[in-house]
C-alpha cells in the first residue's frame, strides 16, 4: 500500500517548491490509488508564524489538492502535528541513549561557534569534534546534577559508505565523514527535523518519501538511524531544484514564490497546478496542458528528471492565458467577481459582465487583468486634453454627428448591422482609417484603442452608445 506525506513547517506561506513537493505525493498517492498524508513539522518553535498551518491547508485546498490523513481530518496514524508528538520522540530518543547510538553534548552555543571558527581557520569540513562524546558517566552525572543544559547528538559511524536506492537518481553513495553527529533532541526537549521525521515516517508506514533535492545530505543520518532502529527504511525520491533562469535556486525565502500571492494577483488554480506539474516532470507524449484528473492519470515518478527545473514566469503566464480563455465562460465570469470587488468596482448585470469577460478575456492574461480591462466600459478615464482637442475638430465631430442620427435609438444592433453601418458612414463622409474610427473609440471608451466596434456596442448597449456621443458633441 502506498503512502506518502508532505510534511511543511508552519514557518510562512506555502512556497513553489512546497506546493511541487506536495503535489507530486498528492499525484503519485492519487495515481496508485495510495494515501496522502499532511503531518506538520512544527519543532522548530524559533520559527513558526501564527495561522500558518491553517493558511498553508486553506491554500491546498483552493487548490483541489485534498490529503486523506492529517490535522483537522484526523486519521489512525496521528496526532499529525508533531508538537502533539513529543513523548514518542523522547522515548525512542531514549532508546539510542541506551543504545549507546546517541550522546548527550554540553557544549554551550559559545563553545560550538569559536570551534566553527577554528575549524574554518584550518579549512578543515566544519563539524562537532565530539569533545562530550568521552565524557565518564561520573562528569555527566555531575553535569545533569548542576542542572547544565544539554542537547542530543546522533553518533555516526566515522568511515562509512551508505549506498541507498532513489528512484529518480539510482544508485547513490554517501561518506559518513561528511556527516556531522546531528542534534536529535535540542535543549528544549523539542526533537529536530532529522530525528522527528525519520520517527514519524516508521509509526505513519511511509512507504515512498518524496521530498526536495536539498535533503540528499541528510541521507547518511536517516540511514543510520533507521539501522539504529532496526526499521525497514522507505523507498526514497528526492525531486530536483526549482531554478531561476539563471540557473540560480529559486529562493523559498522570496516574497514573489509564495502561492498564495499568485492566486491574489488573478492565476487561475489550474494554471498553477499545470505549470508546477511540468516543474521537473514531463508526460511520455511531452503534452503540455493538462487537467488535475489527466495529471493524477498520467503522473509516474520515472518520468521525473533529476535536472533542475526552470522557473519561468512567461511559460506560466501563457498557461494562466490559455486557461482564461478555455475554461467554461461562465466559470472565469464568476472568479473575476472577488477582482471586482478588490477594485471597489460595482459588478456589472449578469449579461454585461458576460460580455465583458468574453471580450476582455481574449487579450488578458490575468483574472486582475479582466478588471482593468473592464474599466473602459464601466468607469472610462477622464479625457486628455490632446485626446478633446483631437473630438473638438470638425471631421471628429461629422464622424460622431452621422452615427448619433443612424443609430437607431433602442433596441439592438448586431455585428452585420453594424459592420454595413460603418461601410455606409464611410462612404457619406469619405473619411476611413483613423479618422473615422478615432472619434468613435474616444467618445465610448475616452482612449483610441479597444475590442472591435460590435463588442463595444454589445456591451455598453444603444442607450449608452448614444449617451456617450451626445456627451462629447455638447463639449
Amino acid at each position: 500500500m502506498v503512502r506518502v506525506r508532505f510534511a511543511p513547517s508552519p514557518t510562512g506561506y506555502l512556497h513553489i517548491g512546497g506546493l511541487r513537493t506536495a503535489l507530486y505525493n498528492y499525484l503519485f498517492a492519487r495515481h496508485t490509488g495510495g494515501t496522502f498524508i499532511l503531518r506538520i513539522e512544527d519543532t522548530d518553535r524559533t520559527r513558526i508564524v501564527p495561522d500558518a498551518m491553517e493558511n498553508l491547508i486553506h491554500t491546498l485546498q483552493k487548490l483541489d489538492i485534498t490529503f486523506d490523513e492529517g490535522p483537522i481530518i484526523g486519521g489512525n496514524y496521528g496526532p499529525y502535528i508533531q508538537s502533539e508528538r513529543l513523548d514518542l520522540y523522547r522515548k525512542e530518543a531514549q532508546k539510542l541513549l541506551d543504545g549507546g547510538f546517541a550522546y548527550r553534548c554540553f557544549c554551550t552555543p559559545e563553545t560550538l561557534a569559536q570551534m566553527r571558527a577554528e575549524q574554518q581557520a584550518k579549512g578543515e569540513f566544519v563539524k562537532y569534534d565530539r569533545r562530550c562524546l568521552n565524557l565518564t558517566p561520573a562528569e555527566i552525572e555531575a553535569k545533569l546534577a548542576k542542572g547544565e543544559p544539554y542537547v542530543l547528538r546522533l553518533k555516526m559511524p566515522e568511515t562509512r559508505i551508505f549506498r541507498f536506492n532513489d528512484i529518480i537518481r539510482g544508485e547513490v553513495e554517501m561518506d559518513s565523514a561528511q556527516s556531522d553527529d546531528q542534534v536529535l533532541i535540542k535543549s528544549d526537549g523539542y526533537p529536530t527535523y532529522h530525528l522527528a521525521s525519520v520517527v514519524d515516517d516508521h509509526y505513519m508506514d511511509i512507504s515512498y518519501v518524496i521530498r526536495g533535492e536539498e535533503w540528499l545530505s541528510s541521507m547518511p543520518k536517516h540511514l543510520w538511524l533507521y539501522e539504529c532502529f532496526g526499521w525497514t527504511p522507505p523507498q526514497w525520491v528526492h525531486l530536483p531544484l526549482i531554478l531561476n533562469p539563471d540557473r540560480t535556486k529559486l529562493s523559498k525565502r522570496m516574497n514573489d514564490v509564495a502561492v498564495e500571492d499568485y492566486l491574489e494577483r488573478g492565476y487561475l488554480k489550474e494554471a498553477i497546478i499545470n505549470f508546477v506539474a511540468l516543474l521537473g516532470w514531463h508526460s511520455a507524449d511531452n503534452r503540455e496542458i493538462f487537467s488535475l484528473e489527466e495529471l493524477c492519470q498520467e503522473f509516474t515518478l520515472e518520468r521525473v528528471n533529476k535536472s533542475g527545473a526552470i522557473f519561468d514566469l512567461n511559460k506560466l503566464n501563457w498557461m494562466n492565458g490559455w486557461y482564461l480563455r478555455n475554461l467554461p465562460l461562465d466559470t472565469i465570469v464568476e472568479r473575476s467577481k472577488p477582482y471586482f470587488e478588490k477594485e471597489h468596482l460595482a459588478i456589472p448585470d449578469s449579461d454585461k459582465l458576460t460580455k465583458i469577460v468574453a471580450t476582455a478575456r481574449e487579450r488578458c492574461t490575468l483574472l486582475s487583468d479582466l478588471v482593468q480591462y473592464s474599466k473602459m466600459f464601466l468607469c472610462p478615464q477622464q479625457l486628455s486634453t490632446e485626446s478633446l482637442d483631437f473630438l473638438k475638430k470638425e471631421d471628429s465631430r461629422k464622424v460622431l454627428s452621422w452615427f448619433q442620427s443612424h443609430l437607431p435609438s433602442g433596441g439592438d444592433i448586431d455585428a452585420e448591422q453594424l459592420n454595413q453601418l460603418v461601410q455606409q458612414g464611410i462612404m457619406d463622409l469619405g473619411f476611413k482609417g483613423k479618422a473615422f474610427y478615432k472619434p468613435l473609440y474616444l467618445a465610448l471608451l475616452h482612449q483610441d484603442h479597444g475590442p472591435e466596434l460590435p463588442a463595444i456596442f454589445s456591451i455598453l448597449g444603444l442607450k449608452e452608445v448614444h449617451h456617450r456621443i451626445q456627451e462629447v458633441l455638447q463639449l
